[in-house]
């Protein structure tokens, strides 16, 4: 199966661990990943594959990631965009946001994430001082990308109708429980985000929440699929999640099976999950 004639990925990490930890990479099944994974690591990789643009994603909520992400990417000529964190409830963000966009690389920065993931309160996403972040994000010109369990998905519904100006990306489909087999109340709670029209979603991270070591394209379809379904190829985007992949399958394989699991699309409409997508909701250039 070739590579697609153009592409973007639009979520990738990169780390080194003698620069920082990554302290969530602990335990015998994330193993594999602590090491140094580097820009020089991916590039071959995403070229072999049709890859001339990415998007850079943080790992870490650390205000010290997101210059040195900004820096790899103006050294670079395959980061187009850098999705970084800042504190959504610091009184000075806006402030922030600013001083990143005069850094060397700050006119890659498109987007904001935080490991809401993590948050024990479901309702993380409505909190006052989190709803005030958001919208500083939104008067910043950048988008927030969502990164929730799909227990979270009705608040990060109630959220982005909170704030119509601001455009939120979900992160890995919302993490459906593929090992499972089911698909409830996941598609539901996804179709209630989806009806919003300031919310797009990425096909990424499918594999790692499968089996990992039993997964297929037929296993993925059911999820991909109705992520076709609620966003559409207009508002859904490629993301490898390496190399957070690799604990599934090497990037050839999903970037194959991503183009497998959109066999049924267009030409046009291809191109919009793998790169036109990506390009506009993300401002790259």
């Amino acid at each position: 199966m070739t590579a697609p004639p153009r592409a973007v990925d639009a979520h990738h990490h990169v780390w080194d661990l003698a620069v920082r930890d990554q302290d969530w990479i602990t335990g015998e099944a994330l193993a594999p990943l602590r090491r140094d994974f580097t820009l020089a690591d991916l590039e071959p990789e995403a070229r072999a594959n049709g890859v001339d643009a990415t998007v850079l994603v943080q790992t870490v909520t650390v205000a010290e990631e997101t210059p040195e992400l900004l820096a790899l990417a103006a050294g670079s000529d395959l980061v187009a965009g850098v999705v970084g964190w800042s504190d959504l409830t610091a009184p000075g963000l806006a402030d922030t946001l600013a001083a990143l966009r005069e850094l060397p690389g700050g006119d890659r920065l498109v987007g904001l994430r935080h490991q809401v993931q993590g948050e024990s309160d479901p309702q993380w996403l409505l909190r006052d001082d989190v709803l005030r972040g958001l919208a500083a994000v939104a008067d910043a010109g950048l988008v927030y990308d969502l990164v929730v369990l799909p227990h979270q998905l009705p608040a990060a519904a109630r959220a982005a109708a909170r704030l119509p100006g601001l455009t939120f990306v979900l992160d890995h489909a919302g993490k459906p429980p593929v090992a499972s087999g089911t698909t409830r109340p996941w598609a539901d709670d996804l179709r209630g985000l989806a009806a919003l029209p300031n919310t797009v979603c990425k096909l990424s991270g499918l594999v790692t929440e499968a089996d990992v070591h039993r997964w297929t394209a037929d296993t993925l379809r059911p999820y991909a699929d109705t992520v076709l379904d609620a966003f559409g190829p207009g508002r859904l985007m490629f993301g490898s999640d390496w190399p957070v992949c690799r604990l599934a399958a090497t990037y050839t394989q999903v970037v194959d099976t991503a183009r497998t699991l959109t066999d049924g699309l267009s030409d046009t409409e291809r191109e919009a999950v793998f790169a036109t997508t990506a390009e506009r909701v993300y401002g790259l250039r």
